[in-house]
């Protein structure tokens, strides 16, 4: 991605994949990967071994990366998929703008 066009806070809609439709909020940005971490999307099981921090051990449910391709931003006014913009305002700050509505996504 060459600008942050979803950042962390921001909440996405999934697009598609098992989770297409679901809403979350981002906990995480990968930009390197081009993946971002969704609360509650992408849900994966890992087994966890008994340690001296965790002696019961078993399975621990985590989010698991999923590609920025397959998220939109929420858009703020309706609630519903949209791309960003970019928009400089009168006071030279650079903003970004919901498509669909064009209301400013604050971030």
């Amino acid at each position: 991605m060459s600008a942050a066009k979803i950042k962390k806070g921001d909440r996405v809609v999934v697009l598609s994949g098992k989770d297409k439709g679901k809403h979350g909020d981002v906990v995480k940005s990968l930009p390197k990967d081009g993946k971002l971490v969704v609360s509650g999307i992408n849900m994966m099981v890992r087994h966890v071994k008994p340690s001296q921090s965790n002696p019961q051990g078993g399975l621990e449910r985590r989010e698991a990366p999923i590609h920025a391709s397959k998220v939109a931003l929420e858009d703020p006014k309706t609630g519903k998929p949209t791309r960003v913009g970019f928009r400089i305002e009168k006071d030279g700050s650079k903003v970004r703008v919901a498509k669909r509505s064009g209301e400013v996504i604050n971030g």
